[in-house]
């Protein structure tokens, strides 16, 4: 069985990070930050579309002709409000908190503050088009000033919170049974994942990085696998607090991707950065005068974590864009013909489960291959030089 020493080490490196933060949040959507001109009704927006100017203007806009690449994107990308159901003029949308630092002073509001003409409030807009779309900046109708710090709550941010929280339940009840029940067999969710922790343990730590220096890096292996693994599970369930893209958003993968670049470059032993200078089997022309090799290698650092960063990327975020587009096109042979949307629709609900039932396999495949790529950075960097 896995050690409860490294189950343990690895809940109190984000314990009490993930916990405090939690408290924090929870406490904003709650009493509003001190200081927030935002009232409490502005928590949850439930207001039907008859009853709001910015509702209309919703209203009409769904009533014109249908746009797929509008469609997928604002499925795809980050946003500031996280959209739960609709049926027919009825929404139901979480409005996210609003946090922005701007010429020495805080604002905090909801994001339903923009839900007016203007998508203004406080000076401060969310375009609905142009370069600034999904952005929060300065109106127009005020001189360029500082720049705005944007540290709002946003629909990934929220997610990556969620994850964290049940990432934290489940593991630390499995550390709890571990310790309770010594040399017994697991039961429940423990049994379940405990194939998997023994997996990345043995088929990717040992293997990678050697039996003598593998637990050094557990932590890190454990939970960037199950974050990874558990928010593309997530990202594929449509109903709250599922459907997030937080995997195929690129400032997540390349933080996770920057992690690994630092771990692997701070644990690197002399023998890693000799071999980087000083290539061995490569003649020496390629090294002197002009360091050919020593240049080709530093730049393979650097490609290594992008690598990591665009292959988890593009992987998932091409996933959610195939799926989203086989619905799109029932509604566009739909506005053709009613019978041919009909027709249609069987095709792409059938491809569209086919593609889940693939993202199911793809979640798991890049998960286990950030992580293993990672290991094997990590092997690379603290290898010993061989003696003969």
């Amino acid at each position: 069985m896995i050690s409860v020493g490294i189950m343990r080490r690895h809940l109190k490196s984000v314990t009490t990070f993930i916990f405090r933060t939690a408290i924090l949040v929870l406490v904003f959507f709650l009493f509003q930050i001190p200081g927030s001109t935002a009232s409490a009704q502005d928590n949850v927006n439930l207001v039907p579309a008859s009853d709001s100017a910015f509702a209309k203007e919703h209203k009409q806009k769904k009533a014109e002709s249908f746009n797929p690449g509008d469609m997928i994107m604002e499925h795809v990308v980050d946003n500031h409000e996280w959209h739960i159901l609709e049926i027919g003029h009825f929404e139901l949308t979480v409005p996210l908190p609003v946090i922005l630092y701007y010429d020495g002073k805080l604002y905090t509001f909801c994001s339903s503050r923009f839900h007016n003409e203007e998508h203004a409030y406080q000076g401060f807009s969310l375009p609905e088009a142009g370069p600034d779309k999904g952005k929060i900046v300065r109106t127009s109708a005020i001189p360029a000033g500082p720049k705005v710090y944007d540290f709002s709550i946003t629909k990934t941010v929220l997610a990556i919170m969620i994850s964290a929280l049940l990432m934290l339940l489940i593991f630390i009840s499995i550390a709890r049974a571990y310790a309770n029940n010594r040399n017994k067999a697991p039961k429940g969710i423990q049994s379940m994942l405990e194939p998997l922790i023994i997996f990345i343990r043995d088929d990717i730590a040992k293997s990678s990085i050697g039996e003598k220096k593998y637990e050094k890096y557990m932590p890190y292996l454990l939970t960037i696998f199950f974050f990874i693994f558990l928010n593309n599970i997530l990202g594929l369930i449509p109903i709250f607090p599922g459907g997030a893209n937080v995997t195929g958003n690129i400032a997540v993968t390349m933080v996770m991707a920057v992690f690994t670049f630092i771990l692997t470059t701070v644990n690197g032993n002399m023998h890693y950065w000799v071999d980087i200078v000083n290539t061995p089997g490569v003649p020496w022309w390629l090294k002197l005068p002009l360091p050919l090799m020593p240049i080709v290698e530093i730049i393979g650092i650097i490609t290594k974590p992008f690598v990591l960063m665009v292959r988890l990327f593009a992987n998932i975020t091409a996933g959610h864009i195939i799926a989203l587009g086989f619905i799109s096109l029932i509604f566009i042979f739909g506005a053709m013909n009613a019978a041919l949307g009909y027709g249609v629709s069987v095709v792409s609900v059938a491809f569209m489960i086919f593609m889940n039932l693939l993202e199911l396999l793809v979640a798991f495949i890049q998960a286990y291959v950030f992580t293993l790529l990672s290991a094997l950075y990590f092997g690379l960097a603290t290898i010993e030089p061989e003696h003969h």
